[in-house]
């Protein structure tokens, strides 16, 4: 329930610079990528927990669509406790932990090593525990700016290994690259152009008793995240996750002219499914609410890389919207009643 509202954090100041950090990495990646593949690669897994696992999710589909190998995302403690029977000597995982001492993602390193695996790890800082057991580390240094420059890491990566299987061609690659090139400013600009949409969102959303989340290919990483990491444990607000496509293998029939619903669109090949979604909810609810990357205005990115971007701006935008959450409802993210408090 909204108590009293508090300021509105600003947009951080290292929001660019943390960017474009992560972007004078795309070397190192490319290295790590030409290095895997000279010795044989076998398969990729992308492995975290929460909103390290959910970022990884635009590079998962990058992946998945584009790969001669197979690729799994997996969340850390499945990771560990199933032990993939193609996990071994030519396997590359890439594990994601902000702090690097997430203890799921530890043991999954740890595995992935004993098992002869190449591991990377993206995190905030060189020196963590994580870095400390894996081959290739990429950080990006921030405590305020994470997701933004931990998405572009997972995307870099992804792109670096397409390049290197030889699957992403050199027009493409160079209309991606000129497009990540772009982010630092893009992406700023959208925080800045967003800033209504995300207060009313926030304030059509406040008291709302459940919020469904939705959302279709790439973006449906950031359905799950905004669900579970921001609505549920950062807001302590009832709400849940449904891709576009299984939406209506059930839980559509939730829906009532009051229930709020949030879907994302983005602009990759999965778009259709989002508005399927969009026209169902139009007619059927009062309270849909809609972020659609197509609206934005990403300067500097070239149409051809619009879908592959989009994730990257939808998650910077829906980080802001958490934050308008916060200012409008007066309830800090880092209020817990567990979460680092407890035990468990």
């Amino acid at each position: 329930m909204t108590t009293t509202a508090t300021p509105l954090q600003p947009i951080p100041q290292d929001f660019r610079d943390t960017v474009a950090f992560a972007l004078g990495q795309y070397g190192a990646v490319r290295d790590f990528a030409a290095g895997a593949f000279a010795a044989g690669v076998s398969g990729v897994f992308l492995v975290g927990c929460g909103g390290a696992l959910a970022d990884a999710c635009p590079a998962h589909f990058l992946l998945e669509a584009g790969a001669p190998f197979p690729v799994r995302c997996l969340t850390s403690a499945e990771f560990t406790h199933r032990r993939p029977a193609t996990l071994g000597e030519g396997s590359v995982v890439l594990v994601s932990s902000h702090t690097g001492t997430t203890k799921e993602s530890l043991a999954a390193a740890r595995l992935a090593r004993a098992a002869g695996a190449r591991v990377a790890a993206v995190t905030r800082a060189g020196d963590s525990p994580l870095a400390g057991m894996s081959d290739a580390v990429w950080t990006y240094r921030s405590d305020e700016t994470v997701v933004a420059p931990r998405q572009v890491l997972l995307g870099q990566f992804a792109h670096a290994f397409l390049e290197a299987a030889g699957a992403e061609g050199e027009g493409d690659r160079a209309t991606v690259r000129a497009a990540y090139e772009a982010l630092p400013d893009a992406l700023y600009a959208t925080l800045e152009e967003t800033e209504e949409l995300n207060h009313a969102l926030a304030t059509a959303l406040a008291d709302e008793p459940v919020t469904y989340v939705l959302a279709s290919g790439p973006q449906y990483g950031e359905a799950y995240a905004f669900a579970m990491c921001h609505l549920l444990e950062k807001q302590w607000k009832h709400a849940a996750a449904f891709h576009a496509g299984e939406f209506f293998h059930g839980a559509f029939e939730i829906v009532t002219a009051e229930q709020a619903v949030l879907l994302f669109l983005g602009e990759d090949a999965t778009r259709p499914l989002a508005e399927r979604a969009r026209a169902f909810l139009d007619r059927h609810t009062k309270k849909a609410h809609y972020i659609d990357t197509a609206e934005l205005r990403l300067p500097g990115v070239p149409a051809a890389a619009r879908g592959a971007i989009g994730p990257l701006a939808l998650a910077t935008v829906t980080t802001r919207f958490s934050q308008h959450l916060e200012a409008v409802r007066g309830h800090g993210p880092d209020k817990r009643r567990y979460m680092f408090r407890i035990d468990y």
